[in-house]
Formats: C-alpha cells, structure tokens, sequence
C-alpha cells in the first residue's frame, strides 16, 4: 500500500474515531440535562427553524427519520413538556412546534456545555 493509500486510511479512522468520541460525550451531556440524544436535536432544530414554523414534516428529513417517526418523537418530547404545538399564523391546520420554558432551560444548559466538545471537535477534524 502506498503512502498515499495509507493517508486516505489513517484520516478515515481520524475523522471515525473523533465523530465518536464526540456523539459519546453529547450522549453524556445531554443526559446529564434530562435529554436523550434525539430531543437534544429536536429541540435544537426548532429553535433555529428559519421561519419560527417548526413542523414535524419540515424537521423529520433534518432529523433524517421517517414522518411517523419524527411525530412520534415529537408527542413524546410534548408529553415531557419540552415542547408544545402552536397554530401557525398562516395555516390554521398547521401546528409548528415551540420550545417551552423548560425546553429552552435545557436546551441553553446542553449547548452551553457542549460548547467545549464542539471546540474539540472541529480542531481535531481541522487536523484531519
């Protein structure tokens, strides 16, 4: 195997190796703050909708999970009080999603913490 080969090799693990350890310690993170890995990122992806409308089926192809899926997510992260379903402005049959007080409670102590990891994170990659 050339050097070369070796390379490409050595920065695929690299890069395996940080991704991991990263999602490891947001494992960690976020459960430390009453979160499972899937409502950090929910709750994530609703605060910085673009337009403020959240929906299920906007946030389910960013969450890369089918629409029951992401309802399903939803409707429990609801039922833990993290969120709540408003009626959209525009739509009445629209529901978007809100963080609730609660929601942004944790969410903020998560991102807060995570601040360093992310850090980490994209130096590691920068040496990639």
């Amino acid at each position: 195997m050339t050097r070369r080969a070796l390379d490409r090799y050595d920065a695929a693990a690299a890069f395996r190796v940080a991704l991991r350890r990263f999602l490891a310690r947001t494992d960690q993170i976020t459960q430390a703050h009453g979160l499972t890995p899937e409502r950090y990122e929910l709750l994530l992806l609703i605060k910085v909708a673009d337009d403020g409308e959240a929906t299920v089926g906007r946030l389910a192809p960013k969450l890369r999970i089918g629409q029951s899926a992401a309802t399903q997510l939803a409707r429990r992260v609801e039922n833990a009080g993290l969120i709540e379903r408003t009626v959209s402005a525009r739509d009445a049959r629209v529901h978007p999603l809100r963080l609730t007080a609660e929601g942004e409670r944790r969410l903020a102590a998560a991102v807060k913490e995570l601040a360093g990891e992310r850090a980490v994170l994209a130096r590691e990659l920068d040496g990639i």
